[in-house]
């Protein structure tokens, strides 16, 4: 199955019509396209979240060294070229007169200062400078990144390392990385300065973004779209009845239950595709007792509940009844069209509720115990309904769970806040790497990327071994092997509870060319409007 899918507000009108060859492309008419999806960017800070949404939108007005192509191949951006100087030195030669958005130019000092600026603790996107040590400037256009060891996934991480620039960030106070967990507001986490193919030119938190065409980005455009508008629109169904009334021209997160009358609708298009997204529940496993859970000892220590807790799960119904067949049942924790993934290492055994409960009371809890629940109800595929469902499932074998759903905002920074007992997140592998879901979500929780969305304190010696020795293993089948290694220790020790890989079909008026990409981050820039 999983090849078959390879607050509203009122519209700002931006001007359109300009004539394409001064626009940096050349086709069809210049045009405006109104996206809407469920939720918001977290900030515009583009070293503060690692949030798909925050990091897809954010991406089109701030650039990498490097990005990847429609087929997720990795090729040249602000740099245009590399070599090795050594096995650990990588020389990157950049892009020649190229501007910021405030007309300044880009120089090798903007990426020192944001290498340094990634890594403050305070953000959570370290992860994709990890593994490096310094980035020295040669001279104005030439930047030599020296890496602890041999770095084998070092330019997929690059894909999402932004480049910002160093004197609008002094000048705007806004050398540190906001602390979006503190709630801190910053000028650059409310306003943007990148070389991208659009400018950021207004963000309503809740209501709307509003880009519109950078004129004088170095490069051009593979549509005509000069304009978007994004709306967030939590509901689903005023974020359908949007797009069947014709308000907006795309929707990126279509409701399961919508899908098929969507394809049947003589004036749009359904676009299928997978997602490299894993949606899992994660379970406190350091605290000595739960903040939210039973007095006394920590139940999600013992690795018996833990299996218990995922037997319980039906990800079958849930695949049938919750998603309509659009989720693939996981039990590891990365998606196929990630490197690492194998089919038997990805085996789904059907629920047990009487093997469940058995674990249960040999774990000495025969009549089970009561925890919260934080789970998102506006940024995954049905998220609410699919909690509801396993806190029905786990009281079955007789887990009490009280379901706290909130928007994503204040649900992400109760996380990060360590505020939590146990939530549902969904990850999406922006490296097509496994070793960047471990090092990420299960890698012991250090100061820098190891363990950086690791909240729910999970810490496993052989793991972080084989994490530590894959970042710099260039053999790939020896590589292959720790990931699988890795993988499997995630799975039988329940790190983690997988519970489905997702898919997302986009939809949109039938004018509309979109190219699907399985990160669910789609690109203005191949857009086209007829």
């Amino acid at each position: 199955m999983y090849q078959r899918f390879l607050k509203t507000s009122r519209w700002l009108t931006l001007a359109v019509g300009v004539s394409a060859s001064l626009l940096g492309f050349t086709g069809a008419q210049a045009a405006e396209l109104k996206w809407a999806a469920q939720n918001d960017i977290l900030t515009l800070d583009p070293h503060s979240q690692n949030h798909a949404t925050t990091n897809n939108i954010v991406g089109h007005a701030y650039e990498a060294l490097v990005r990847y192509d429609k087929n997720y191949k990795v090729e040249p951006s602000l740099a245009t070229s590399w070599s090795n100087v050594n096995p650990t030195t990588v020389r990157f030669n950049l892009r020649k007169n190229v501007k910021f958005h405030d007309g300044s130019n880009f120089t090798a000092d903007d990426v020192v200062f944001s290498f340094d600026r990634i890594r403050q603790p305070q953000g959570t996107m370290g992860i994709y400078v990890a593994g490096v040590k310094e980035m020295k400037k040669v001279d104005d256009h030439t930047v030599d990144v020296i890496l602890d060891k041999p770095n084998p996934t070092m330019f997929n991480n690059f894909t999402t390392f932004y480049i910002m620039s160093r004197a609008w960030a002094v000048k705007n106070k806004s050398e540190k990385v906001q602390d979006y967990k503190a709630k801190e507001i910053t000028f650059a986490s409310n306003n943007t300065n990148g070389t991208g193919p659009y400018v950021i030119k207004e963000w309503q938190p809740d209501q709307k973004l509003v880009m519109t065409h950078n004129k004088a980005w170095w490069d051009k455009l593979q549509g005509n779209v000069t304009d978007v508008i994004y709306t967030p629109i939590k509901s689903d169904p005023t974020r359908i009845a949007a797009l069947l009334a014709g308000n907006v021209d795309a929707v990126t997160d279509l409701p399961t239950q919508d899908v098929a009358r969507l394809r049947s609708s003589p004036n749009l298009s359904v676009l299928d595709g997978p997602e490299v997204r894993t949606i899992f529940f994660a379970l406190d496993m350091g605290s000595d007792e739960l903040k939210y859970g039973p007095k006394g000892k920590n139940p999600f220590k013992d690795v018996r509940v833990r299996k218990a807790m995922s037997m319980a799960i039906d990800r079958t119904a849930i695949q049938r009844s919750i998603m309509r067949g659009l989720s693939v049942p996981a039990s590891i924790l990365v998606a196929p069209g990630v490197n690492g993934h194998t089919a038997d290492l990805d085996r789904v055994a059907p629920a047990d509720a009487d093997g469940a409960r058995k674990l249960l009371a040999d774990a000495g809890y025969p009549n089970g115990f009561e925890f919260t629940l934080d789970c998102p109800n506006n940024r995954y595929v049905n998220d609410e309904e699919i909690c509801q469902a396993v806190v029905n499932m786990w009281a079955r074998i007789g887990i009490k769970t009280k379901l706290n759903a909130v928007n994503f905002g204040p649900f992400i920074a109760k996380v990060q806040n360590f505020d939590t007992s146990a939530y549902l997140l969904g990850w999406g592998a922006a490296t097509y790497d496994a070793q960047y879901s471990l090092q990420s979500l299960v890698m012991t929780r250090t100061q820098g990327a190891d363990g950086n969305f690791n909240y729910s304190r999970v810490s496993n010696a052989k793991l972080d071994a084989l994490v530590e020795s894959m970042k710099t293993e260039t053999d790939k089948n020896k590589r292959d092997a720790m990931i699988k290694d890795g993988l499997a220790i995630a799975r039988d020790e329940v790190l983690v509870i997988p519970l489905h890989h997702q898919m997302r079909p986009w939809s949109m008026k039938k004018n509309v060319t979109m190219t699907h990409n399985s990160n669910d981050a789609p690109k203005m820039m191949y857009v086209t409007v007829k």
